[in-house]
Protein backbone atom coordinates (compact mmCIF):
# COMPACT_ATOMS: atom_id res chain seq x y z
CA UNK A 1 0.00 0.00 0.00
CA UNK A 2 1.26 3.46 -0.91
CA UNK A 3 0.74 5.89 1.98
CA UNK A 4 1.64 9.58 2.12
CA UNK A 5 1.81 11.17 5.58
CA UNK A 6 1.79 14.95 5.84
CA UNK A 7 3.42 16.24 9.02
CA UNK A 8 6.36 14.67 10.86
CA UNK A 9 5.26 15.59 14.37
CA UNK A 10 4.56 13.02 17.11
CA UNK A 11 1.51 11.57 15.32
CA UNK A 12 2.94 11.55 11.79
CA UNK A 13 6.35 10.15 12.71
CA UNK A 14 4.91 7.49 15.04
CA UNK A 15 2.37 6.40 12.43
CA UNK A 16 5.06 6.20 9.73
CA UNK A 17 7.31 4.11 11.97
CA UNK A 18 4.50 1.70 12.95
CA UNK A 19 3.33 1.23 9.36
CA UNK A 20 6.87 0.66 8.10
CA UNK A 21 7.48 -2.02 10.73
CA UNK A 22 4.03 -3.55 10.34
CA UNK A 23 4.49 -4.68 6.74
CA UNK A 24 7.22 -4.64 4.12
CA UNK A 25 4.47 -4.05 1.55
CA UNK A 26 3.76 -0.57 2.93
CA UNK A 27 5.46 2.14 0.86
CA UNK A 28 5.60 5.17 3.17
CA UNK A 29 6.42 8.77 2.26
CA UNK A 30 6.36 11.53 4.88
CA UNK A 31 6.37 15.28 4.17
CA UNK A 32 7.24 18.16 6.49
CA UNK A 33 8.54 21.71 6.17
CA UNK A 34 11.09 21.13 8.93
CA UNK A 35 14.14 19.07 7.94
CA UNK A 36 15.10 17.99 11.50
CA UNK A 37 12.32 15.43 12.15
CA UNK A 38 12.68 14.08 8.60
CA UNK A 39 16.39 13.41 9.16
CA UNK A 40 15.57 11.55 12.37
CA UNK A 41 12.95 9.42 10.62
CA UNK A 42 15.35 8.47 7.82
CA UNK A 43 17.89 7.28 10.39
CA UNK A 44 15.52 4.81 12.02
CA UNK A 45 13.32 3.46 9.22
CA UNK A 46 13.13 2.82 5.50
CA UNK A 47 10.81 5.74 4.81
CA UNK A 48 11.01 8.27 1.99
CA UNK A 49 11.00 11.89 3.19
CA UNK A 50 10.14 15.11 1.34
CA UNK A 51 10.85 18.59 2.69
CA UNK A 52 8.30 21.24 1.76
CA UNK A 53 4.86 22.73 2.35
CA UNK A 54 2.36 19.92 2.86
CA UNK A 55 -0.44 21.68 0.95
CA UNK A 56 1.59 22.72 -2.11
CA UNK A 57 0.66 20.75 -5.25
CA UNK A 58 4.25 20.37 -6.48
CA UNK A 59 5.35 18.95 -3.11
CA UNK A 60 2.44 16.50 -3.11
CA UNK A 61 3.31 15.41 -6.64
CA UNK A 62 6.93 14.84 -5.56
CA UNK A 63 5.61 12.73 -2.69
CA UNK A 64 3.80 10.49 -5.18
CA UNK A 65 0.27 11.57 -4.32
CA UNK A 66 -1.01 10.57 -7.78
CA UNK A 67 -0.20 6.90 -7.08
CA UNK A 68 -0.97 6.91 -3.35
CA UNK A 69 -3.78 4.84 -1.86
CA UNK A 70 -4.10 6.96 1.28
CA UNK A 71 -3.00 10.39 2.42
CA UNK A 72 -2.94 11.19 6.15
CA UNK A 73 -2.84 14.93 6.81
CA UNK A 74 -1.48 15.30 10.35
CA UNK A 75 0.19 18.72 10.38
CA UNK A 76 -0.37 21.15 13.24
CA UNK A 77 -2.74 23.27 11.11
CA UNK A 78 -6.36 22.27 10.48
CA UNK A 79 -6.50 24.51 7.44
CA UNK A 80 -3.33 23.02 5.93
CA UNK A 81 -4.72 19.53 6.47
CA UNK A 82 -8.01 20.37 4.74
CA UNK A 83 -6.33 22.09 1.79
CA UNK A 84 -3.87 19.21 1.44
CA UNK A 85 -6.77 16.75 1.25
CA UNK A 86 -8.48 18.96 -1.36
CA UNK A 87 -5.35 19.06 -3.53
CA UNK A 88 -4.87 15.30 -3.08
CA UNK A 89 -8.43 14.61 -4.27
CA UNK A 90 -7.83 16.87 -7.26
CA UNK A 91 -4.62 15.07 -8.22
CA UNK A 92 -5.92 11.55 -7.62
CA UNK A 93 -9.43 10.21 -8.22
CA UNK A 94 -9.17 7.13 -6.01
CA UNK A 95 -7.18 8.37 -3.03
CA UNK A 96 -8.61 8.10 0.49
CA UNK A 97 -8.05 11.24 2.58
CA UNK A 98 -7.72 11.31 6.38
CA UNK A 99 -7.23 14.57 8.27
CA UNK A 100 -6.46 15.39 11.87
CA UNK A 101 -8.67 18.36 12.74
CA UNK A 102 -8.56 19.92 16.18
CA UNK A 103 -11.01 22.84 16.08
CA UNK A 104 -14.45 21.67 17.18
CA UNK A 105 -16.17 24.09 14.80
CA UNK A 106 -15.10 21.90 11.86
CA UNK A 107 -16.99 18.97 13.42
CA UNK A 108 -20.33 20.80 13.45
CA UNK A 109 -22.95 19.30 11.15
CA UNK A 110 -22.99 21.94 8.39
CA UNK A 111 -19.22 22.43 8.30
CA UNK A 112 -18.52 18.71 8.47
CA UNK A 113 -20.93 18.15 5.60
CA UNK A 114 -19.23 20.83 3.53
CA UNK A 115 -15.82 19.16 3.75
CA UNK A 116 -17.07 15.55 3.54
CA UNK A 117 -16.25 15.42 -0.18
CA UNK A 118 -12.70 16.54 0.61
CA UNK A 119 -11.91 14.62 3.79
CA UNK A 120 -13.07 11.00 3.95
CA UNK A 121 -12.27 10.62 7.64
CA UNK A 122 -11.86 13.36 10.26
CA UNK A 123 -9.79 12.55 13.35
CA UNK A 124 -10.36 14.79 16.39
CA UNK A 125 -7.49 14.23 18.87
CA UNK A 126 -9.08 16.31 21.63
CA UNK A 127 -12.34 14.35 21.49
CA UNK A 128 -10.54 11.01 21.38
CA UNK A 129 -8.44 12.00 24.38
CA UNK A 130 -11.46 13.30 26.30
CA UNK A 131 -13.30 10.00 25.75
CA UNK A 132 -10.20 8.09 26.82
CA UNK A 133 -9.84 10.07 30.05
CA UNK A 134 -13.53 9.75 30.84
CA UNK A 135 -13.31 5.94 30.62
CA UNK A 136 -10.33 5.92 33.00
CA UNK A 137 -12.22 8.07 35.52
CA UNK A 138 -15.29 5.85 35.21
CA UNK A 139 -13.20 2.67 35.72
CA UNK A 140 -11.26 2.77 39.02
CA UNK A 141 -8.05 0.73 38.91
CA UNK A 142 -7.75 0.58 35.11
CA UNK A 143 -4.67 1.69 33.14
CA UNK A 144 -6.53 1.55 29.80
CA UNK A 145 -10.15 1.05 28.76
CA UNK A 146 -10.77 0.51 25.04
CA UNK A 147 -14.03 -0.04 23.19
CA UNK A 148 -14.83 -2.85 20.79
CA UNK A 149 -18.07 -3.71 19.02
CA UNK A 150 -19.31 -0.13 19.48
CA UNK A 151 -18.76 -0.32 23.23
CA UNK A 152 -20.45 -3.67 23.86
CA UNK A 153 -17.09 -5.13 24.85
CA UNK A 154 -14.05 -3.50 26.46
CA UNK A 155 -10.38 -4.35 26.55
CA UNK A 156 -8.99 -3.30 29.92
CA UNK A 157 -5.42 -3.09 31.18
CA UNK A 158 -4.85 -3.34 34.92
CA UNK A 159 -1.79 -3.57 37.14
CA UNK A 160 -1.98 -6.65 39.36
CA UNK A 161 -1.20 -5.74 42.99
CA UNK A 162 -0.83 -7.68 46.20
CA UNK A 163 -4.16 -8.06 47.93
CA UNK A 164 -6.06 -9.04 44.80
CA UNK A 165 -7.82 -12.44 45.17
CA UNK A 166 -6.28 -13.83 41.94
CA UNK A 167 -2.67 -12.89 42.76
CA UNK A 168 -0.61 -16.07 43.13
CA UNK A 169 -3.34 -18.21 41.59
CA UNK A 170 -3.97 -19.71 38.16
CA UNK A 171 -6.05 -17.84 35.60
CA UNK A 172 -8.55 -20.73 35.61
CA UNK A 173 -9.55 -19.65 39.14
CA UNK A 174 -11.11 -16.50 37.65
CA UNK A 175 -14.09 -18.53 36.46
CA UNK A 176 -14.37 -20.25 39.84
CA UNK A 177 -14.41 -16.91 41.65
CA UNK A 178 -16.95 -15.41 39.25
CA UNK A 179 -18.96 -18.23 37.61
CA UNK A 180 -21.54 -15.84 36.12
CA UNK A 181 -19.02 -13.39 34.65
CA UNK A 182 -17.77 -13.81 31.08
CA UNK A 183 -14.20 -12.52 30.83
CA UNK A 184 -10.99 -13.60 29.13
CA UNK A 185 -7.42 -12.63 29.92
CA UNK A 186 -5.94 -11.84 26.51
CA UNK A 187 -2.34 -11.11 27.46
CA UNK A 188 0.03 -10.47 30.32
CA UNK A 189 3.14 -8.31 30.33
CA UNK A 190 5.60 -9.30 33.05
CA UNK A 191 8.68 -7.10 33.47
CA UNK A 192 7.86 -5.67 30.01
CA UNK A 193 7.91 -9.12 28.38
CA UNK A 194 4.74 -10.70 26.93
CA UNK A 195 3.31 -13.83 28.50
CA UNK A 196 0.74 -15.74 26.43
CA UNK A 197 -1.84 -16.79 29.02
CA UNK A 198 -3.29 -20.26 29.49
CA UNK A 199 -5.52 -21.68 32.21
CA UNK A 200 -2.57 -22.69 34.40
CA UNK A 201 -0.71 -19.35 34.10
CA UNK A 202 -0.24 -17.82 37.55
CA UNK A 203 -0.94 -14.10 37.99
CA UNK A 204 1.92 -12.36 39.80
CA UNK A 205 1.98 -9.01 41.57
CA UNK A 206 3.33 -6.41 39.16
CA UNK A 207 1.87 -8.06 36.06
CA UNK A 208 0.13 -5.81 33.55
CA UNK A 209 -2.97 -7.81 32.68
CA UNK A 210 -5.15 -7.22 29.61
CA UNK A 211 -8.63 -8.72 29.73
CA UNK A 212 -11.82 -8.52 27.67
CA UNK A 213 -15.25 -8.27 29.29
CA UNK A 214 -18.61 -6.60 29.02
CA UNK A 215 -18.76 -3.11 30.52
CA UNK A 216 -20.88 -4.17 33.51
CA UNK A 217 -18.42 -6.93 34.47
CA UNK A 218 -15.22 -4.87 34.34
CA UNK A 219 -15.17 -3.74 38.02
CA UNK A 220 -15.48 -7.30 39.29
CA UNK A 221 -12.58 -8.52 37.13
CA UNK A 222 -10.38 -5.57 38.17
CA UNK A 223 -11.13 -6.34 41.81
CA UNK A 224 -9.66 -9.82 41.28
CA UNK A 225 -6.31 -8.22 40.39
CA UNK A 226 -6.03 -5.66 43.20
CA UNK A 227 -7.79 -4.33 46.27
CA UNK A 228 -11.17 -2.83 45.50
CA UNK A 229 -11.27 0.87 44.68
CA UNK A 230 -14.40 2.92 45.27
CA UNK A 231 -15.86 4.96 42.38
CA UNK A 232 -14.07 8.24 41.75
CA UNK A 233 -16.13 11.28 42.70
CA UNK A 234 -13.78 14.20 43.35
CA UNK A 235 -11.77 15.17 40.28
CA UNK A 236 -9.22 17.99 40.04
CA UNK A 237 -8.06 19.06 36.56
CA UNK A 238 -4.91 21.13 36.10
CA UNK A 239 -5.19 23.08 32.87
CA UNK A 240 -8.36 24.51 31.38
CA UNK A 241 -7.33 24.25 27.73
CA UNK A 242 -9.24 22.35 25.07
CA UNK A 243 -8.77 18.96 26.70
CA UNK A 244 -9.22 20.05 30.32
CA UNK A 245 -12.36 22.06 29.57
CA UNK A 246 -13.87 19.27 27.44
CA UNK A 247 -13.22 16.71 30.16
CA UNK A 248 -14.72 18.95 32.85
CA UNK A 249 -17.82 19.56 30.71
CA UNK A 250 -18.19 15.84 30.03
CA UNK A 251 -17.97 14.61 33.63
CA UNK A 252 -19.23 17.52 35.74
CA UNK A 253 -22.81 16.23 36.00
CA UNK A 254 -21.64 13.02 37.71
CA UNK A 255 -18.56 14.23 39.57
CA UNK A 256 -17.35 17.04 41.80
CA UNK A 257 -14.97 18.81 39.42
CA UNK A 258 -12.41 21.53 40.09
CA UNK A 259 -10.37 23.12 37.29
CA UNK A 260 -7.15 25.03 37.96
CA UNK A 261 -6.29 27.53 35.21
CA UNK A 262 -3.21 29.79 35.24
CA UNK A 263 -4.57 32.33 32.75
CA UNK A 264 -7.02 34.74 34.40
CA UNK A 265 -9.03 35.50 31.25
CA UNK A 266 -9.31 31.82 30.41
CA UNK A 267 -10.40 31.08 33.98
CA UNK A 268 -13.18 33.67 33.73
CA UNK A 269 -14.29 32.19 30.40
CA UNK A 270 -14.40 28.67 31.85
CA UNK A 271 -16.36 29.83 34.89
CA UNK A 272 -19.08 31.05 32.53
CA UNK A 273 -18.93 28.05 30.19
CA UNK A 274 -18.99 25.24 32.75
CA UNK A 275 -22.15 24.47 34.71
CA UNK A 276 -21.26 22.86 38.03
CA UNK A 277 -17.45 22.75 37.94
CA UNK A 278 -15.47 25.04 40.24
CA UNK A 279 -12.86 27.07 38.33
CA UNK A 280 -9.79 28.23 40.25
CA UNK A 281 -7.39 30.88 38.98
CA UNK A 282 -3.89 29.87 40.02
CA UNK A 283 -0.88 27.58 39.57
CA UNK A 284 -1.40 23.83 39.85
CA UNK A 285 2.02 23.54 41.54
CA UNK A 286 1.04 25.98 44.30
CA UNK A 287 1.09 23.91 47.51
CA UNK A 288 -1.04 26.46 49.36
CA UNK A 289 -3.75 26.33 46.69
CA UNK A 290 -3.77 22.53 46.61
CA UNK A 291 -3.96 22.37 50.38
CA UNK A 292 -6.82 24.88 50.52
CA UNK A 293 -8.72 22.83 47.92
CA UNK A 294 -8.32 19.62 49.95
CA UNK A 295 -6.03 17.79 47.57
CA UNK A 296 -5.76 14.97 50.11
CA UNK A 297 -9.43 14.14 49.50
CA UNK A 298 -9.15 14.20 45.70
CA UNK A 299 -9.82 10.88 43.97
CA UNK A 300 -8.15 11.82 40.67
CA UNK A 301 -5.75 14.67 39.90
CA UNK A 302 -5.27 15.03 36.13
CA UNK A 303 -2.68 17.48 34.81
CA UNK A 304 -3.61 18.24 31.18
CA UNK A 305 -1.60 21.33 30.19
CA UNK A 306 0.64 21.56 27.10
CA UNK A 307 3.75 21.62 29.29
CA UNK A 308 5.12 18.13 30.03
CA UNK A 309 7.37 19.32 32.86
CA UNK A 310 4.52 21.21 34.53
CA UNK A 311 2.28 18.15 34.25
CA UNK A 312 4.86 15.87 35.81
CA UNK A 313 5.78 18.21 38.66
CA UNK A 314 2.19 19.08 39.57
CA UNK A 315 1.25 15.37 39.58
CA UNK A 316 4.19 14.45 41.81
CA UNK A 317 3.26 17.28 44.17
CA UNK A 318 -0.40 16.25 44.22
CA UNK A 319 0.56 12.65 44.95
CA UNK A 320 2.90 13.70 47.77
CA UNK A 321 0.09 15.80 49.27
CA UNK A 322 -2.34 12.90 49.27
CA UNK A 323 -4.20 12.70 45.94
CA UNK A 324 -5.46 9.15 45.48
CA UNK A 325 -4.57 8.83 41.77
CA UNK A 326 -2.64 11.12 39.43
CA UNK A 327 -2.74 11.26 35.62
CA UNK A 328 -0.25 13.23 33.53
CA UNK A 329 -0.54 14.23 29.89
CA UNK A 330 2.88 13.76 28.26
CA UNK A 331 3.19 15.13 24.75
CA UNK A 332 6.57 13.47 24.15
CA UNK A 333 5.77 9.73 23.90
CA UNK A 334 9.42 8.83 24.58
CA UNK A 335 8.98 9.96 28.20
CA UNK A 336 5.87 7.91 29.00
CA UNK A 337 7.69 4.72 30.05
CA UNK A 338 10.14 6.74 32.16
CA UNK A 339 7.34 8.41 34.09
CA UNK A 340 4.49 5.93 34.51
CA UNK A 341 4.73 3.99 37.75
CA UNK A 342 7.34 6.34 39.21
CA UNK A 343 5.04 8.46 41.32
CA UNK A 344 2.58 8.90 38.46
CA UNK A 345 -0.15 6.30 38.05
CA UNK A 346 -0.98 6.91 34.39
CA UNK A 347 1.02 8.84 31.79
CA UNK A 348 -0.80 9.46 28.51
CA UNK A 349 0.76 10.45 25.18
CA UNK A 350 -1.97 12.10 23.05
CA UNK A 351 -0.31 10.86 19.85
CA UNK A 352 -0.78 7.25 20.95
CA UNK A 353 -4.53 7.79 21.40
CA UNK A 354 -4.81 9.20 17.89
CA UNK A 355 -2.62 6.51 16.33
CA UNK A 356 -5.12 3.69 16.95
CA UNK A 357 -7.84 5.41 14.92
CA UNK A 358 -5.40 6.13 12.11
CA UNK A 359 -4.14 2.54 12.07
CA UNK A 360 -7.70 1.23 11.67
CA UNK A 361 -8.30 3.58 8.75
CA UNK A 362 -5.05 2.65 7.04
CA UNK A 363 -5.57 -1.10 7.61
CA UNK A 364 -8.39 -1.02 5.08
CA UNK A 365 -11.41 -3.22 4.46
CA UNK A 366 -11.93 -6.04 6.91
CA UNK A 367 -10.38 -4.29 9.90
CA UNK A 368 -12.88 -2.44 12.06
CA UNK A 369 -10.72 -1.25 14.95
CA UNK A 370 -7.02 -1.12 15.81
CA UNK A 371 -5.53 0.01 19.12
CA UNK A 372 -1.84 0.60 19.64
CA UNK A 373 -0.92 -0.71 23.09
CA UNK A 374 2.08 -0.32 25.35
CA UNK A 375 3.40 2.61 23.33
CA UNK A 376 3.26 0.66 20.07
CA UNK A 377 4.70 -2.67 21.30
CA UNK A 378 1.39 -4.52 20.90
CA UNK A 379 -1.97 -4.13 19.20
CA UNK A 380 -5.58 -5.08 19.77
CA UNK A 381 -7.60 -5.60 16.60
CA UNK A 382 -11.23 -6.11 15.64
CA UNK A 383 -11.39 -7.81 12.25
CA UNK A 384 -14.34 -9.01 10.18
CA UNK A 385 -14.51 -12.60 8.89
CA UNK A 386 -14.65 -12.81 5.10
CA UNK A 387 -14.65 -15.79 2.69
CA UNK A 388 -11.37 -17.13 1.34
CA UNK A 389 -11.11 -18.31 -2.25
CA UNK A 390 -8.91 -21.14 -0.96
CA UNK A 391 -11.49 -23.29 0.84
CA UNK A 392 -8.79 -25.23 2.70
CA UNK A 393 -7.63 -22.02 4.38
CA UNK A 394 -11.09 -20.53 4.98
CA UNK A 395 -11.97 -20.13 8.67
CA UNK A 396 -15.76 -19.95 8.13
CA UNK A 397 -17.48 -22.93 9.73
CA UNK A 398 -14.44 -23.85 11.81
CA UNK A 399 -14.12 -23.82 15.60
CA UNK A 400 -11.83 -21.18 17.07
CA UNK A 401 -9.71 -23.90 18.64
CA UNK A 402 -8.97 -25.43 15.22
CA UNK A 403 -7.47 -22.26 13.75
CA UNK A 404 -3.68 -22.11 13.64
CA UNK A 405 -2.60 -18.61 14.64
CA UNK A 406 0.84 -17.01 14.54
CA UNK A 407 2.78 -16.99 17.79
CA UNK A 408 1.80 -14.05 19.96
CA UNK A 409 -1.86 -13.90 18.88
CA UNK A 410 -4.77 -14.45 21.26
CA UNK A 411 -8.45 -14.45 20.32
CA UNK A 412 -10.35 -12.62 23.03
CA UNK A 413 -13.94 -12.43 21.86
CA UNK A 414 -16.30 -12.84 18.94
CA UNK A 415 -19.38 -10.85 17.92
CA UNK A 416 -22.00 -12.86 16.05
CA UNK A 417 -25.24 -11.19 14.89
CA UNK A 418 -24.32 -8.19 17.08
CA UNK A 419 -24.13 -10.41 20.18
CA UNK A 420 -20.69 -10.30 21.88
CA UNK A 421 -19.31 -13.51 23.34
CA UNK A 422 -16.04 -14.33 25.05
CA UNK A 423 -13.99 -16.66 22.86
CA UNK A 424 -13.93 -20.40 23.54
CA UNK A 425 -12.29 -23.18 21.54
CA UNK A 426 -15.67 -24.67 20.59
CA UNK A 427 -17.07 -21.39 19.23
CA UNK A 428 -17.88 -21.72 15.50
CA UNK A 429 -16.93 -18.87 13.17
CA UNK A 430 -19.47 -17.46 10.70
CA UNK A 431 -19.08 -15.05 7.82
CA UNK A 432 -19.19 -11.39 8.94
CA UNK A 433 -18.45 -12.28 12.56
CA UNK A 434 -16.22 -9.74 14.27
CA UNK A 435 -13.14 -11.27 15.90
CA UNK A 436 -11.25 -9.40 18.62
CA UNK A 437 -7.59 -10.33 18.80
CA UNK A 438 -4.61 -9.33 20.89
CA UNK A 439 -1.21 -9.21 19.15
CA UNK A 440 1.96 -9.03 21.23
CA UNK A 441 3.86 -8.39 17.98
CA UNK A 442 2.27 -5.76 15.74
CA UNK A 443 4.30 -6.94 12.73
CA UNK A 444 2.00 -9.94 12.27
CA UNK A 445 -1.17 -7.85 11.73
CA UNK A 446 -1.12 -8.41 7.97
CA UNK A 447 -0.75 -12.17 8.49
CA UNK A 448 -3.68 -12.20 10.92
CA UNK A 449 -5.78 -10.13 8.54
CA UNK A 450 -5.13 -12.64 5.76
CA UNK A 451 -6.44 -15.45 7.97
CA UNK A 452 -9.76 -13.85 8.83
CA UNK A 453 -10.30 -11.23 6.15
CA UNK A 454 -8.30 -12.11 3.00
CA UNK A 455 -8.34 -9.77 0.03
Amino acid sequence: MNIVILGAGAVGSTLADLLAKESEDNDITIVDLNIAPLASIEEHADIKTIQGHCSHPNILVNAGIEKADIVVAATGSDETNIVACLISKTLSNNIRTIARIRDASYAKKKTKGAISNIVDKIISPEQLLTDYLQKLIDTPGALQVLDFAEGRLNLVAVKALRGGPLIGHQISNLKKHMPKVEARIAAIFRQDQPVIPSGDTIIEAGDEVFFIAKRADIPRVINEMRKKEEPYKKIMIAGGGKIGSRLAKTIENNHQVKVIEADENRAKYLAEKLDTSTVLFGNSSDKTLLHEENIENTDVFASLTNDDEANVMSCLLAREMGAHKVIALINNPAYVDLIQGRGIDIAIAPSQITIGTLLAEVAGEGVETVYSLRRGAAEAVETIVKPNSNKNNCVIGKCLGDIILPEGVTIGAIIHDNVPKIAHDATIIHENDHIILFLTDKRILSEVKNIFSPL
